[in-house]
């Protein structure tokens, strides 16, 4: 094994062992910040708000938002990869541009995480962003195997850019979700790593995903699929996360997170802006500790870095609240899961 294979290892084993003993914190929102920074066209290459050819063309955009987020004390960060998939990068005409441009996005994370721990010797990770893409393969979009097999490039390029954990978010469709994990395994298998696998679902304000699946559904999909953690991002603020939280928290066998984003947002003459005040997060991470024992904490839309400096201050030291899930054995359409619960009547599948 080559030494930066080995400290790869070392990496994603000390990340494994954070995960499993007190609250990781991880960053807040990437696009808004970018944007806050007014690239030109030339920057976005004539693709106007193609935030990962930014990668290459301005890694010291990239670079200073990573920055931004260490410097108030964020375990971890996100690579901006959020749209190097085939659907995303697709729409742009430049599939072709998948590996190069995950490459690039973890390699500036991984640069900066090493060298705010080289500074005060405490660890930094990269977690590699796998964004949902704009086809659902549930509705016929686009084919399963195609999205796998971009998939599979993507985690490749963060893979050798440097990420320690690949995070698959902001997952709308079962099928796509599965995609993203099955192409992030295959990814791994191919360069030789085994990287922890984290996955989170959005669940919109009408308490299911996008194509109507529960939380319960997703949970059984997803969970023999040897992930390592399971939680929720984004289309809501914390309030609106609980039950679903408390749901994984009581019956997932993985560890649970959650990042929400900074409240709904509100709509005024200026366009959107999220309500949720950097303490009202705060407040929303310390709960979700104590309660449901999260072990990763994050933000994402309308979260900036003042969010997550006051996060870290609440959560840091907490101690894990202790779980003792009761998982239930059962089969899920793309709706709901049904328990293999035996009553007195005949259990039927179908």
């Amino acid at each position: 094994m080559t030494a930066a294979a080995t400290d790869a290892a070392t990496r994603a084993a000390g990340l494994r062992e954070a995960l499993a003993s007190r609250v990781v914190v991880a960053d807040g929102a990437m696009g808004t910040m970018l944007q806050e920074q007014d690239p030109s066209m030339e920057d976005f290459e004539q693709l106007e708000g193609c935030n990962e050819v930014l990668n290459v063309t301005r890694p010291d955009i990239v670079r200073s938002v990573h920055e931004a987020y260490f410097a108030v004390g964020v375990d971890c960060v996100e690579t901006n990869t959020f749209g190097a998939n085939l659907a995303a990068l697709g729409e742009y005409d430049i599939p072709e541009r998948i590996f190069e441009l995950s490459e690039a996005g973890a390699r500036i994370a991984r640069e900066v995480a090493d060298e705010f721990a080289a500074g005060d010797g405490r660890a930094r990770w990269v977690l590699g962003s796998v964004g949902p893409g704009t086809k659902l393969p549930t509705l016929g979009h686009a084919p399963y195997v195609a999205l796998r097999d971009a998939y599979q490039q993507n985690v490749e390029g963060l893979v050798a850019g440097g990420a320690d954990a690949i995070l698959v978010e902001t997952t709308q469709d079962l099928l796509q979700t599965k995609a993203s994990v099955i192409g992030a395994r295959r990814a791994m298998a191919a360069s030789g790593v085994d990287l922890p696998l984290l996955v989170q679902v959005t669940v919109e304000t009408t308490g299911t995903m996008l194509l109507g699946s529960e939380i319960g559904a997703a949970l059984t999909a997803l969970e023999p699929l040897g992930i390592d953690m399971i939680g929720l991002n984004c289309a809501t603020g914390p309030d609106e996360m609980s039950e679903h939280l408390r749901y994984l928290s009581r019956h997932a066998r993985t560890r649970v997170s959650a990042m929400p984003n900074a409240g709904l947002p509100v709509l005024g003459k200026n366009g959107a802006h999220y309500p949720l005040s950097p303490a009202e997060l705060a407040d929303a991470h310390e709960s979700f500790v104590r309660e449901y024992g999260l072990s990763l904490v994050g933000g994402c839309c309308g979260t900036t870095p003042e969010h997550l400096r006051q996060v870290v201050e609440r959560v840091r030291g907490l101690t894990l609240a202790e779980r003792a899930p009761r998982p239930e054995p059962g089969a899920a359409s793309l709706y709901q899961t049904v328990p293999f619960r035996q009553d007195a009547s005949y259990l039927a599948i179908g």
